[in-house]
């Protein structure tokens, strides 16, 4: 919700899609700034949305929806039903527009992204892509799953949450070489490309096969009180039924 933070990424230029709730204000896309009239008083001297501002579910209403899946999950294809429109997010200053104050004008244009899951939930999301992507593409916005992996793998593999300092120039530097070392590995990675997988080892019994009969005549570094279990197998209850064994 903080659109701070989004205007932050693109006034660095950067791609960006973010979960939002369903009732953010939005605006379509060609909405047109005018001025008031003013009924008594002084005229405006503000600008004013010539539409207010819905929520974001609300827009989607009358969207087209599209079945798409993205992925292949552990159960399965992962699809759900999808919609995008162009809209313009209520970021701009905080003003009072008509008979409502604090409200929020028309900011910059992106997609509103809607979900609706086979499970009945629904989410929504915005994304500042071009106005020309198609709706598979920006279905494919959503892969918090790799986020989440990478996240994972950062922790378990490179110690990302090893950190134990007090300082505020240590916390970022921490993060920083465990994310340089994991860019290493993923290219490494993908240089690699998808190599196959090592076939398994031999199985035990191919490396130590059963153990013969010994003969009738033990050597000398045997006791002469060795035992061989019937048909082969230990009667001891704590060895291993698997194989023939000699007691000795």
């Amino acid at each position: 919700m903080s659109a701070p933070f989004r205007q932050g990424l693109t006034a660095r230029k950067l791609s960006w899609a973010a979960g939002i709730p369903r009732h953010l204000k939005v605006y379509p896309a060609d909405v047109q700034m005018i001025w008031p009239v003013a009924r008594r008083g002084r005229p405006r001297c503000k600008h004013v949305p010539d539409v207010p501002s819905i929520a974001a579910q609300d827009m989607l209403i009358t969207a087209k929806w599209q079945n798409i899946g993205w992925r292949t999950g552990t159960k399965g294809k992962l699809k759900a039903r999808f919609a995008a429109v162009r809209v313009r997010v209520a970021d701009g200053p905080a003003n009072r527009i008509r008979d409502k104050s604090h409200q929020h004008p028309p900011g910059e244009e992106a997609w509103l992204i809607g979900e609706h899951r086979m499970s009945g939930e629904k989410k929504y999301y915005l994304a500042n892509l071009p106005g020309t992507t198609d709706l598979r593409s920006l279905a494919t916005t959503k892969a918090r799953w790799i986020c989440e992996q990478a996240h994972q793998q950062l922790k378990e593999e490179l110690g990302l949450d090893h950190f134990e300092g007090r300082s505020w120039q240590g916390l970022h530097r921490h993060p920083l070489m465990t994310m340089i070392a994991y860019a290493f590995l993923q290219l490494r990675r993908l240089a690699a490309g998808r190599r196959r997988k090592t076939p398994p080892g031999p199985r035990l019994s191919r490396l130590y096969p059963p153990c013969a009969t010994p003969s009738l005549n033990p050597s000398p570094n045997h006791s002469s009180d060795a035992r061989i279990a019937a048909n082969g197998y230990a009667t001891s209850s704590g060895m291993s039924k698997s194989a023939k064994v000699v007691l000795s």
